[in-house]
């Protein structure tokens, strides 16, 4: 399970947090607040060409080279980025559970991470996964061929019959641009398929001189948490030949991420203050995080991505009054499980 529905009882055990100005004794649930990792995914397109049957004839018969050895090139096509979070061990707190606070229910993550009390967070959205568009069955060129192509004795004979076929295709097509083919379809539909045929007809002969190339794209994720003292941090490296590599192979060139500190804070919610002018045994944790600005840049300093968002290790921990829970009024609270932040907060009186 992702999250752990805890009913909490009277009899809850004894729990220590530690807080700011000493460390209290608290019966209760233990409980951390969260650090903000960002989850970056990068779709890298491949490109492989396979020479061509023909390819040696591709010069003599179009004016143009044909690919004559296997070529792979690699590129980076999107960049797209996710906040998502993970304990803070640094921040482990206790929310108090006895006979003067009214705190029915806990929601924590099943890594311990508080999400709500006295409420249920919503269910968390799963990060979407790049999907490749379903690809066509390549053409095969022998079905286009005609018995002469097909027995013809040698390759030279082969390409010539080949070249003719595709520059009878070309003048068949310029015919029926024209008006002036000797079958002329009956509508614009008939018309369609014909030049539909036409071209399916010329790109399969033509592979047998430029060759084949097919494209895929494949989704790469990496995560990585982002830190005050990381201004310029290499964050992977990447080759036209091999692809995406990791930060220690230096086949790749490398790829940074600049982290930018903002410095503008979230602030608590008013109804928060409701307890101030009373005592209490117990204080609640959260966050309110600092807005950052992520830039991944090659080695020139050229950007492929940026990404703004709220992260806890740049903010500060405010501490809520226990009194929220106290015997005059009861609270609903909902935490931001990416920045333990405060995302709602109702306050209702005890009657």
């Amino acid at each position: 399970m992702k999250r752990i529905l805890s009913s909490i009882v009277l009899s809850a055990i004894a729990a220590t947090s530690a807080m700011a100005g000493g460390e209290k004794q608290v019966e209760g649930l233990k409980y951390y607040l969260p650090k903000t990792a960002v989850r970056m995914q990068v779709l890298v397109e491949k490109t492989s060409t396979e020479p061509g049957q023909l390819a040696d004839y591709s010069e003599l018969y179009f004016k143009k080279p044909g690919a004559t050895a296997a070529q792979t090139s690699y590129r980076i096509v999107g960049v797209s980025f996710q906040a998502e979070g993970r304990p803070d061990t640094d921040k482990q707190f206790t929310v108090a559970v006895d006979k003067k606070h009214s705190v029915l229910s806990v929601d924590c993550d099943a890594n311990g991470t508080l999400r709500a009390i006295n409420t249920k967070a919503p269910m968390s959205t799963k990060p979407k996964q790049y999907r490749q568009d379903k690809k066509q069955a390549p053409l095969n060129p022998r079905d286009y061929m005609s018995q002469d192509i097909l027995t013809a004795a040698n390759l030279p004979k082969m390409a010539q019959l080949v070249a003719q076929e595709i520059y009878d295709i070309r003048d068949s097509r310029n015919q029926l641009s024209r008006g002036e083919a000797d079958n002329m379809p009956k509508d614009g539909e008939q018309l369609r398929l014909m030049y539909k045929h036409l071209d399916l007809q010329e790109r399969a002969l033509m592979q047998l001189f430029t060759g084949t190339t097919t494209v895929d794209t494949t989704e790469t994720v990496m995560t990585f948490v982002p830190e005050r003292a990381d201004k310029h941090k290499l964050l992977f490296r990447f080759s036209k030949r091999f692809g995406l590599t990791t930060a220690d192979d230096f086949s790749g060139e490398p790829y940074y991420v600049d982290i930018e500190d903002e410095g503008v804070f979230a602030k608590i919610p008013e109804e928060a203050s409701m307890a101030d002018k009373q005592k209490d045994d117990f204080v609640l944790g959260v966050n309110l995080p600092g807005k950052i600005r992520l830039n991944v840049v090659d080695a020139k300093g050229s950007s492929i991505g940026s990404f703004e968002t709220e992260a806890a290790q740049f903010g500060k921990v405010e501490l809520l009054n226990g009194a929220l829970f106290g015997r005059k009024f009861t609270s609903h609270i909902v935490l931001d499980p990416t920045t333990g932040s405060i995302v709602e907060l109702k306050t209702e009186p005890l009657e």
